[in-house]
């Protein structure tokens, strides 16, 4: 069954915007009386039957609610983005698909401009959760400084790395993390973090990991890490 988004879904009834109604009704034809799902994003997934639609606006019936169990793990990215976002939203698309729950983009010594568009970002995030049939969606941050972030109080409880690919060859991110706990993984620009900025990342406890013998782009590092920790967690 397709599945629709819709955040802040209250009461007996569901009103789609325009962009889910349109699709609803130009692309997969549907009519009053029929049956579809629709997720808020939190975990809840609502069994509804349409009431009456249009092209603007869809009004839905609540037949049935489930709410889906979160994750027991905890899986947040901290990336620093590229100069050409398609690559930054082909990644964003993928990892949802596979599982994670955080994103921050991180501006380093070496990252490149970048023109990060948030609201398409999310687009991509809501789409890719509506394919993959995810019924939680992933935090999307904005842009925020390296060294600001790292100093960051609040990552007390998450086991911490910092991917970093250097002669030393440290352990790979599979064999440094434990299962059922909360990451934070820093992954640099092109050309890698800075020696100061992997120094201050050593300092507030972040571990030096491998994501294995290949030179990666910023996307696929970001991409392999979350898929990682994802296999780790099956």
């Amino acid at each position: 069954m397709q599945l629709f988004f819709q955040e802040n879904i209250s009461g007996n009834h569901v009103e789609l915007d325009p962009e889910e109604s349109k699709h609803l009704v130009r692309v997969l034809r549907k009519s009053p009386g029929d049956l579809v799902q629709v997720t808020d994003g939190r975990g809840g997934l609502f069994t509804c039957k349409i009431d009456d639609l249009s092209a603007k606006k869809t009004r839905l019936s609540v037949l049935e609610v489930e709410r889906r169990p979160e994750d027991r793990h905890f899986i947040h990215l901290a990336i620093a983005p590229t100069k050409n976002q398609d690559r930054m939203e082909w990644m964003l698309e993928k990892i949802t698909e596979i599982g994670f729950h955080e994103i921050t983009f991180l501006i380093t010594e070496r990252t490149e401009k970048a023109y990060l568009k948030q609201e398409r970002l999310e687009k991509k995030i809501v789409s890719a959760c509506k394919q993959s049939l995810k019924t939680y969606k992933p935090n999307l941050n904005g842009p925020k400084d390296f060294e600001h972030f790292v100093n960051d109080t609040d990552f007390g409880d998450f086991e911490k790395f910092v991917a970093h690919s250097d002669t030393a060859q440290p352990q790979h991110l599979m064999e440094l993390a434990t299962t059922g706990t909360a990451y934070l993984v820093l992954v640099g620009p092109e050309g890698d973090f800075s020696p100061s900025e992997l120094a201050l990342a050593r300092e507030k406890n972040f571990r030096t990991c491998s994501l294995g013998h290949s030179r990666l782009r910023t996307e696929t590092a970001g991409l392999l890490a979350v898929h990682t920790l994802s296999l780790l967690n099956l």
